[in-house]
Formats: C-alpha cells, sequence, structure tokens
C-alpha cells in the first residue's frame, strides 16, 4: 500500500473517524473530501493543459530564423596579477596575490573565480 500503511492501520483510522464524527457524519465527510480532491485534480489538469499550450505556442517559429543565445558572456572581466605582484585588502592582513574585479574594483583571492562584492564572473 502507499506510504508504508498497512491494512490494520486503515482499520485503526476508521474506528477512530467513528468515534470522532459519528456514524451519522462519516457520509458527509467523505463526500465533501471527495468533492475537494476532485476539484484539486481539474485544477492541475488545467493548469498542466495551459502550460502545455504555452510551450507549444513558443515552440513554433519560422524555419529561416536562427535560435536566440539568451547567455551572453563579457570578455575580460579580471584583471589577473601574478604572485609576484601583490595586493592588500586592509592594513592588517598580509598581502595576497589576487584578481581585481573589473566591474566594481575590489580585489579578490587568486583562486576566486565570482566577485565577493558584486558578484560578477571573473575570467582567469
Amino acid at each position: 500500500m502507499p506510504f508504508g500503511i498497512q491494512p490494520w492501520h486503515i482499520v485503526i483510522i476508521i474506528i477512530v473517524a467513528l468515534i470522532i464524527f459519528g456514524p451519522s457524519k462519516l457520509p458527509e465527510l467523505g463526500r465533501s473530501i471527495g468533492k475537494t480532491l476532485n476539484e484539486f485534480r481539474n485544477g492541475a489538469r488545467e493548469m498542466t493543459e495551459t502550460m502545455k499550450d504555452e510551450i507549444t505556442k513558443g515552440e513554433t517559429r519560422p524555419a529561416d530564423s536562427q535560435p536566440v543565445n539568451p547567455i551572453q558572456v563579457e570578455p575580460a572581466a579580471a584583471t589577473i596579477y601574478p604572485p609576484s605582484q601583490s595586493i592588500s585588502t586592509d592594513a592588517s592582513s598580509p598581502e595576497q596575490p589576487g584578481i581585481f574585479c573589473t566591474q566594481c574594483g575590489s580585489p579578490n583571492p587568486a583562486d576566486a573565480r565570482f566577485c565577493k562584492s558584486c558578484g560578477k564572473a571573473l575570467q582567469v
């Protein structure tokens, strides 16, 4: 059975429901739960159909048009300083070789892939 529920678990749930709600309320409770699940299924089905329609509309384009590349990379995003040169982030820290971000100008460690201040990709 789903979710690891054994048949005797279902029997215990039914007995507890009979004690709490009584035999006259159980059919009404079952109907309301059934209606709720049915509405949920219908809403989910409508949403998936809408999504499929939107996806198929987006896929249709003229055969002669070229696909658009959404990713554009800017060249030379960072300046690399060799280990012979060093930068200092503040007076108390030892000098370390590193990379300056070309966008914000902040110093970064030599092994950094992204700027620690602005998050821009550093090209190594």
